[in-house]
């Protein structure tokens, strides 16, 4: 079975992610939902001559008067049976775009380079969905890779309302461009439903994200969940078709690049049944390192390894 879950403000809340928040659907392991996602606030909005999803502009309504947080995320999604403890597979099977159009912009004091750009300066970009391109200002042509930036499950209880800007051992803001149609994302439960969240869709973007956004868009999103009671997991992995992905965040790079290894350390390790000097050897030579983002107040590193090397 596949269900839909559409974008409106009784379906989306905007820069937060909390166990207390009810679900607005709840599905069976192995079912999947397309969840559609809208992106930006009305200052973000195209000139006329774009499509503008409708509900985007209900969900500005609804907020008027409320300070803005950076993500509209769409969710939360339970799964039955889901309990702290479990891990929740996420099977990205499809991501498509859902307008003509996203942004781009940095703002003085941010970014990771906070200090060199005085002024705010956005770009509005047309998006072509059939050539899966998109158009510079100075005409300049980059393909799409769309994913989701934001990807969560709940955070624990006890943590409360937690910012939707820094990713965690819930997922997040991870910004990973790795997490097109076809990966996996795998996730540690905290919450009861699991409760999982989406958005901040992203149309292309360079591993660093260094001003603060990548071609921020509205994407729509189709997912399988499948619930892992086999697994134990305390932070967030992904696979590839060709690649088995650790992450590491903290604010500071090198803890999130130690973090990163350790965690594949151990994934070879569990995978293999070589030695971890073996596994921290095979890295060397292999695995690659790479900065995920570098603006979420919790940077990210990443680290991949090919799948054909789990042999033994």
């Amino acid at each position: 079975m596949t269900h839909r879950l559409t974008a409106s403000p009784e379906t989306c809340r905007w820069g937060y992610l909390d166990a207390t928040v009810p679900p607005v659907l709840t599905v069976r392991s192995g079912e999947r939902v397309t969840i559609e996602t809208v992106s930006g606030g009305p200052d973000a909005l195209p000139p006329e001559g774009f499509h503008v999803p409708p509900e985007l502009r209900v969900i500005h309504a609804a907020e008027a008067g409320l300070p803005f947080g950076p993500h509209i995320l769409t969710g939360p999604v339970a799964i039955e049976g889901a309990q702290a403890g479990d891990v929740l597979e996420v099977r990205i099977l499809d991501v498509a775009l859902r307008q003509d159009w996203g942004f781009n912009r940095h703002r003085p004091l941010a970014g990771t380079l906070p200090d060199d750009f005085p002024d705010f300066h956005h770009m509005n970009i047309p998006l072509d969905g059939e050539r899966r391109t998109a158009r510079m200002p100075w005409e300049l042509e980059i393909p799409l890779a769309p994913f989701f930036g934001v990807m969560a499950v709940a955070p624990p209880p006890e943590w409360g309302r937690c910012t939707s800007i820094i990713p965690r051992a819930f997922g997040g803001n991870l910004d990973n461009k790795e997490l097109v149609a076809g990966t996996t994302l795998f996730l540690p439960v905290f919450a009861e439903g699991a409760l999982f969240s989406c958005g901040d869709g992203h149309g292309a973007q360079g591993d660093g994200e260094v001003n603060v956004t990548a071609i921020e868009t509205a994407l729509s999103g189709t997912f399988e969940f499948v619930l892992r009671t086999d697994l134990r997991l305390t932070y967030p992995r992904a696979e590839t078709p060709t690649h088995v992905i650790t992450m590491g965040l903290d604010p500071d790079l090198d803890r999130c690049a130690e973090r990163a290894l350790r965690e594949m350390i151990d994934l070879v390790v569990a995978r293999t049944g070589i030695t971890r000097d073996e596994a921290y050897a095979l890295c060397s030579i292999a695995a690659d390192l790479r900065v995920t983002q570098t603006v979420n107040q919790h940077k990210g590193v990443h680290c991949m390894l090919r799948k054909e090397y789990l042999v033994r």
